[in-house]
Parts: structure tokens; C-alpha cells; sequence
């Protein structure tokens, strides 16, 4: 009789379940994950979009703000300084690594992710190759992750494949729910400072790496990257200088361009922007705060995801626009949905400041941070 009571219990909890809108839990935490680190749970887009408009109803417009910043910390940031500042995610660098253990770093993401109201983007640059953070350290992995044109040159695709998904599988595992990466870039020659880090000088074989890497991703959870649209080319690096790429329009379509089309096909999450000028969009602004970028990445590629800007504190940006809170600004205005900047307190007053003397929008804001929550419920990051 128990067995049967069990049973029943059972079937019913699964049918509950399947039919109880998703309205009806209305905790902001991670949804269930199978063992193979799969999202256990499936949720249509319908209720997807009405559980993103009842969340976003309840919010102020300082935890809208604090939902459009992608801080990047160090070492010390702590629960008590999330549970102030409620940011939508936190960038970790190596710092964050070099001395800990994996069980300590559990421990310290389940404090941040407790005192969050809403689950923040647990995110770093897990590239492969020269850009780890992570797994560069042996006490999290035997061996760092090996940059994807390598995995390519001794096994091909399925090479790539297996590494996306251990790639996926590891992060979450540490609590990790966003991987900045993978680099859709696609290099001339070995002389470019995007070389290294790029897959491939071809864009079919860069964008077919880009299709395995991203749908993978979204299999295991993990909020996958693209970076940094619309390519870097064989252009400078934005992180010491001020960029400006004069290659023709076509040359974009018919090259850099494919990785982010294969990318968006695949549904990606999120696209970052660079800081390049591209002259074939904007001929004055850098991409990242170029209204004619982002509105050829929406109209013309269709894109819907989440748009995440280079890091703010670089120079490419800075020293165009001169202070990083104009430029915080400027991105926002330009299209961004996400900003990625070490000054965030300096961010979040000066986008709160802009929407309250009327040169940002609060329904600008609330597409943006509807489109953050959205990404959040269908990773699992949030129910």
C-alpha cells in the first residue's frame, strides 16, 4: 500500500508540475539540473515572457540598473557587499582562483548567490589556450583548457565538441553560470592581435566551431559569449588604444560576420561588442557606443538576446569618450543591454541620473532588463 501511495504521490507531483504556471514560484534561485547538467525543467516562451513581466513589475529602478551591470571584481567582493549592491552579475578573474580551492569557491558563489535577490551571471573568460582563469590553476584542473584551434588540429570537431561540453560541465560545477567566450573572430594571419585566441582564418570553419560551441552551452546551462562583434579582423588591440578598422562593409558580410550569424542561429544568450571603430557601420564611434552597430545587429541580423559591452575600463572607449561615466551612458543609449565595467558605482549613478532627467528611458531600461530575465529563465538561472 505505502508503494502505491508513493506512486501516486509521484505521478501527481510530475503532473503538478508540467501545468503549475511558472508564476506560481516566485523565488528568483536556480532552477533544477539533471545529472548530466542538463536544465531538468522545460518552460515555454509564453511563460517565460509572463513570468519576466511580473518580476520587472515588483522592481525599482535601481535594481533595474543594478540588473544592466556586469561588474568585474576582485578577491574580496562578499555577500554582504552583494546583498548592497544586488548587481546582475559579477565577472571573476584569476585573482578569484589563484588561493582557493574548488569547495571554497563553491562556498563564496553560494553566499554571493544568496544574497542576491534575483541570481546573478556567475561569468569569466574560460577562452582555452592564453585566456583562462580558472582551470590555468591545477588545483581546479589537471590540465587548463586547451585553446580551440589547437582541439581542432588534433581531433577535429568532435574534439571541439567534447571540450565544450566539459568546458560547460566544469564551470557549473564551481557555480559558474557564464562563460565570457567563444571568440567569433576571425584572424588574417598569425601577425593579428586576435590571432591566438581565435579559432580559425577561415569563417566557415570559425562559424561551425561557434554553432557546436554555443548549442552545447545551451544544452549544459552555461551562458555562452560571442565576442567581439562585429570582429576584430586583423585590427589592434582596444584594451591599450583607440581602434578605427576601415575594411569595407562586404568584407564583414562575406567574412566576419558568418561566426555571429551561425551563433545567433543557435540561439546564442549573449553577444558582446567591441570597441573597434568600424568605419563600414559608424565611421565616428566606437562600436560598443554606436547606436548604426547595434541597430545592424537587431534589424539586420536578428538578433534578440542579451548585447553585453566590452569592459568599460578599457582604453578603447575611455579615452574616446574621456570619463567612464559618459561612456557608461553612451552604451546604454547606443543599445546595450549589459554592461561590463570595473567602475560600478560610477555606472549605476550615472544610468539612474540619465533615466531621472529624461535622456535614458525607463521603458528603454525595462526592454533591456527584461531581455537579462529572460536569458536567466531559460538558462536556469532564476525560476
Amino acid at each position: 500500500m505505502k508503494r502505491k501511495i508513493l506512486s501516486l504521490a509521484l505521478c501527481y507531483f510530475i503532473v503538478f508540475t508540467s501545468i503549475v504556471p511558472l508564476s506560481e514560484f516566485p523565488d528568483l534561485k536556480a532552477m533544477p539540473m539533471d545529472g548530466a547538467g542538463h536544465i531538468s525543467l522545460q518552460i515555454s516562451e509564453d511563460e517565460i515572457e509572463k513570468r519576466a513581466d511580473e518580476i520587472i513589475s515588483g522592481m525599482t529602478l535601481k535594481q533595474k540598473v543594478s540588473q544592466m551591470l556586469l561588474v568585474e571584481v576582485n578577491s574580496g567582493y562578499n555577500a554582504a557587499k552583494q546583498k548592497k549592491n544586488q548587481y546582475g552579475g559579477i565577472v571573476l578573474f584569476a585573482d578569484s582562483f589563484q588561493n582557493t580551492t574548488d569547495e571554497k569557491l563553491k562556498k563564496r558563489v553560494g553566499k554571493l548567490q544568496k544574497a542576491s535577490k534575483m541570481n546573478m551571471l556567475i561569468a569569466v573568460d574560460e577562452e582555452g589556450g592564453m585566456v583562462t582563469r580558472v582551470s590555468r590553476y591545477k588545483k581546479f584542473r589537471r590540465s587548463k583548457f586547451a585553446a580551440p584551434r589547437t582541439l581542432y588540429q588534433k581531433g577535429g570537431y568532435e574534439k571541439v565538441k567534447s571540450d565544450a561540453d566539459a568546458k560547460a560541465i566544469f564551470l557549473k560545477n564551481l557555480g559558474i553560470n557564464t562563460n565570457l567566450a567563444p571568440v567569433a573572430d576571425v584572424a588574417y594571419n598569425k601577425n593579428n592581435f586576435i590571432y591566438q585566441r581565435s579559432f580559425s582564418t577561415s569563417a566557415k570553419k570559425t562559424a561551425k566551431f561557434i554553432q557546436i560551441t554555443v548549442r552545447q552551452s545551451n544544452q549544459k546551462g552555461l551562458v555562452s559569449t560571442l565576442k567581439h562583434f562585429p570582429g576584430y579582423g586583423n585590427n589592434g588591440d582596444t584594451h591599450t588604444n583607440i581602434i578605427s578598422d576601415k575594411r569595407a562593409l562586404s568584407t564583414f558580410e562575406k567574412r566576419d560576420l558568418k561566426p555571429f550569424r551561425a551563433g545567433i542561429k543557435e540561439n546564442v544568450p549573449m553577444i558582446m561588442i567591441s570597441h573597434n571603430i568600424v568605419q563600414a557601420f559608424d565611421k565616428k564611434n566606437p562600436a560598443t557606443i554606436s547606436k548604426k552597430v547595434h541597430k545592424y545587429l537587431r534589424q539586420k541580423m536578428k538578433y534578440e538576446g542579451v548585447i553585453v559591452t566590452d569592459s568599460m575600463g578599457m582604453a578603447g572607449v575611455n579615452q574616446f569618450v574621456g570619463s567612464t561615466k559618459k561612456a557608461v551612458v553612451r552604451a546604454v543609449l547606443a543599445g546595450n543591454d549589459m554592461i561590463c565595467t570595473p567602475a560600478s558605482a560610477t555606472g549605476k549613478k550615472a544610468l539612474i541620473n540619465a533615466v531621472k532627467n529624461g535622456r535614458i528611458s525607463e521603458t528603454q531600461i525595462d526592454t533591456s532588463v527584461k531581455r537579462i530575465i529572460k536569458m536567466k529563465l531559460r538558462l536556469g538561472i532564476i525560476e
